[in-house]
């Protein structure tokens, strides 16, 4: 009961202060750093972890590798890699996108984006194409609410294209590996062969959505190749401390995942699939690889195994630290929580009730 309660009261704490209070807004990572320490120290001093599991939690909490050709590279590294390509570079680069972008119009520019980069972040992991994408929205001669909101449709989409196969994201590499023995045996296309009928579409109307926001938009000829002041080129030390911020975020995301795994054992992985469906809206601040560790199982069904997954990879969108991609781009752009939320939260909602429908309803 005493850890419940524990835990309990930092997830409210993580869910409100964010849009409750400035200070905790405008440092966010720290903030959650922070309460993922509380939350490993809670299941120290409660007696669910020894020092060896503590040990572990910070282990993976420094590690957290995402597959990059074949070869386990930390995300942080990833990050402060292309923030120091695109410092270098990025002139040319901002230049080269404004070219193409007053070429084709923007709504199309969207909507190519938006498609491509979600469904090669399948194939390319989730943190280059979050990188890659942060740096061609911040290049885009637009102001900031609507790099505001084509972040968020983008992120979405990545989130969603990423799960396809195992070296997309750590959710699929999971799901994988736990349903790779009897009667599944996993392999590396399982995921795409089962959601992707559901993600593919999911990423394409997307992109048509990203297309129909951005008609009303024109962008402004005098900002062409060059990036808007609010999220200009870096300086040196901007492009380090977004590195070190992306680290604290996912860490603290490691720490919690961990740390919130009794409770999800004694109360999630026991509801029934519709209901757990809905609850899976957790992993809007939670990290969604540790449920799915929780959630998926050999002897789930196909379609228990498609309605969680689905919330889970939705959910994912709705907050900043719902997801990688969200965290980079947020970092990047200097987008708030109460500014993601209110992008966010409306489109995961009607996508949460079109996919309830499509897999618990008509059981596709």
């Amino acid at each position: 009961m005493g850890v419940t309660l524990a835990l309990s009261t930092i997830l409210v704490l993580i869910l409100v202060l964010p849009f409750k209070v400035r200070v905790v807004e405008e440092n966010l990572e720290y903030f959650f750093f922070a309460m993922g320490l509380v939350a490993v120290g809670v299941i120290y001093g409660l007696g669910l972890a020894g020092t060896e599991e503590v040990k572990e939690i910070f282990k993976l909490a420094s590690r957290t590798p995402v597959m990059i050709g074949g070869m386990p590279i930390g995300i942080t590294q990833v990050v402060l890699i292309a923030g120091l390509f695109f410092y270098f570079m990025g002139d040319r680069v901002y230049r080269g996108i404004n070219r193409l972008l007053f070429k084709i119009g923007f709504p199309l520019f969207a909507f190519i984006i938006v498609v491509t980069l979600g469904l090669v972040s399948s194939i390319i992991s989730v943190i280059v194409t979050a990188v890659i994408l942060s740096e061609i929205i911040s290049a885009l001669p637009l102001k900031r609410e609507q790099k505001i909101e084509l972040a968020v449709i983008a992120a979405f989409a990545v989130g969603l294209g990423a799960a396809l196969t195992p070296v997309g994201e750590p959710l699929s590499t999971i799901a994988i590996s736990k349903l790779s023995g009897p009667p599944y045996y996993a392999d590396f296309t399982f995921l795409l062969r089962i959601i992707g009928h559901l993600v593919i579409p999911g990423v394409i109307v997307l992109g048509v959505y990203a297309w129909y926001k951005m008609r009303k938009y024109a962008p402004d000829p005098s900002l062409a190749g060059k990036t808007a002041p609010e999220t200009g080129r870096q300086s040196l030390r901007m492009v380090i401390e977004r590195a070190v911020k992306v680290y604290l975020f996912v860490a603290a995301l490691e720490m919690l995942g961990a740390s919130f795994t009794p409770l999800i054992y004694w109360y999630l992985s026991k509801l029934p699939g519709w209901a757990l469906y809905w609850i899976n809206m957790v992993s809007a601040v939670l990290d969604n690889a540790t449920l799915t560790a929780a959630e998926i199982a050999p002897f789930l069904d196909l379609l228990q195994i498609k309605s969680a997954l689905m919330s889970l990879l939705i959910s994912g969108g709705m907050l900043i630290p719902g997801n990688v991609p969200n965290i980079v781009l947020a970092g990047r752009l200097g987008i708030k929580s109460k500014e993601w939320a209110r992008v966010g939260v409306p489109i995961g909602l009607v996508l949460l009730m079109v996919y309830f429908v499509l897999v618990e309803v008509l059981k596709l």
